[in-house]
């Protein structure tokens, strides 16, 4: 689970960060936060909550702009004025983790690799479009094909990572209806009663 921290360009409530750190806390959820480096400097207090909470911290530029409109230099101050704010203020360093603002430039060359050469490992997020065509997806059966209960062919995910002892199967596209196989599964392979499952069903457990 990941959130952006930056300067609000909208009407906003105070405080929903704090009630967010307590909620994560609560139920015991780690997070990743990606932090403005202008936003840190506004919100020490708030960004040093986040840190002392354990969350994993990286980096959201320092002005929030669109990464492809930086000349070479701006683009580098940008980031390395970020790293600064987050290691002088909540002592972190965020490399090298990095979030494109707005996601523009994730698929930039020239951003990519001005993020290589700032220590930022990076490469563009394949869309799923990209992914159901890339030949080495394919060649891995990542991409399995099952006749659809609704006609035709239905493309869906293999499992991945797919282990030499037990690569597991995919045999079927499932069913159509949500619940149709709870009678085979809690019945036959379980071992309850149809007045069992019926009653589960009629509590709303099932």
């Amino acid at each position: 689970m990941t959130f952006d921290a930056e300067h609000p360009d909208r009407p906003n409530e105070p405080g929903v960060q704090e009630r967010l750190l307590e909620l994560l806390a609560r139920e015991r959820v780690p997070a990743t936060f990606f932090l403005q480096g202008r936003w840190v400097e506004a919100y020490p207090q708030t960004a040093g909550l986040v840190v002392q909470a354990g969350h994993l911290i990286g980096s959201h530029s320092f002005y929030h702009a669109r990464m492809p409109l930086f000349s070479d230099d701006g683009f580098d101050e940008d980031v390395r004025s970020a790293e600064r704010a987050l290691v002088e203020i909540v002592g972190v360093d965020p490399r090298p983790w990095f979030r494109c603002p707005l996601g523009e430039g994730a698929y930039d060359p020239r951003v990519l690799a001005r993020l290589d050469a700032a220590e930022v490992p990076c490469g563009p997020v394949a869309s799923v479009k990209e992914l159901f065509e890339d030949p080495q997806v394919r060649a891995r059966d990542n991409i399995l094909e099952f006749p659809s209960p609704l006609g035709g062919l239905l493309a869906m995910v293999g499992i991945v990572p797919r282990l030499t002892a037990s690569p597991g199967r995919v045999e079927s596209a499932g069913p159509v209806t949500v619940g149709a196989d709870n009678e085979e599964i809690y019945c036959g392979r379980l071992g309850l009663t149809r007045d069992d499952l019926r009653a589960l069903s009629h509590r709303g457990v099932v």
